[in-house]
């Protein structure tokens, strides 16, 4: 792993957002991973803005993202589809056909599971994964004990996660499950970066940082992989 050490959240999203712009400009029409929540919103920020500037481009490229509420839909101000739409799919050049989202409405949840993770495999391969960690060390919604092999599934959220997520809901009230890209699937692309901002994520960067892997805390098996990039600042 590689770790860097932030002064600011500006900062952190304008590394990463280099990092995203060399794989774009070594590869136009690269295999994107990308994630929600707050930690990327300045990453998605900087993307925006070199595109409008006509440094990068997303024409050619394709997206998977990491996971998505059971039961919501793409016009649910709540689900990870209006997210990204709204924070940067409506706002770069990636055609939507290619801007993919686990459905969350989907009949058979198993199937679609499946298929997106042979989608994934039929686009080639992440090639640039992007990650923020929760505070029990989840990454996309890979709970705790989650099995590293695991790939595309359907996870039953803890309240802890359910209780964090809740501030995004005007009720509160969190989904049970979720539908996310498996541990096994993130370690497949052939890169990966990760966010870690803030005090209440020190606790999580630093039992990372200590090494110990174990599918107790599941981003410990980002050390089994061989090009990660984690940026950190408080």
């Amino acid at each position: 792993m590689e770790w860097v050490e932030v002064k600011n959240y500006e900062e952190m999203s304008r590394l990463a957002a280099d990092l995203f712009e060399q794989q774009l400009s070594a590869k136009k029409d690269s295999v994107l991973g990308l994630a929600t929540g707050n930690s990327p919103l300045g990453v998605y920020e900087e993307l925006i803005r070199r595109t409008a500037e006509g440094r990068i481009s997303f024409a050619e490229a394709t997206s998977y993202n990491l996971d998505e509420y059971v039961g919501l839909g793409a016009k649910d101000e709540t689900s990870y589809h209006y997210y990204m739409h709204d924070t940067l799919f409506s706002k770069i050049d990636m055609p939507l056909s290619r801007a993919h989202v686990p459905n969350g409405e989907a009949a058979d949840l198993a199937k679609e599971c499946s298929e997106y993770e042979a989608a994934i495999a039929a686009s080639g391969g992440l090639d640039l994964q992007l990650l923020g960690i929760g505070v029990n060390g989840h990454i996309g919604f890979n709970e705790p004990g989650t099995s590293f092999d695991s790939l595309t599934h359907v996870v039953k959220l803890t309240e802890s996660t359910r209780n964090k997520n809740s501030e995004h809901f005007p009720d509160g009230e969190v989904p049970e499950k979720a539908l996310t890209a498996g541990l096994q699937t993130i370690m497949n692309a052939k890169k990966i970066i990760m966010l870690i901002f803030g005090e209440e994520k020190a606790e999580a960067y630093e039992r990372l940082r200590s090494g110990e892997v174990t599918e107790d805390f599941p981003a410990s098996v980002l050390h089994l992989h061989g090009n990660v990039t984690v940026f950190y600042g408080k």
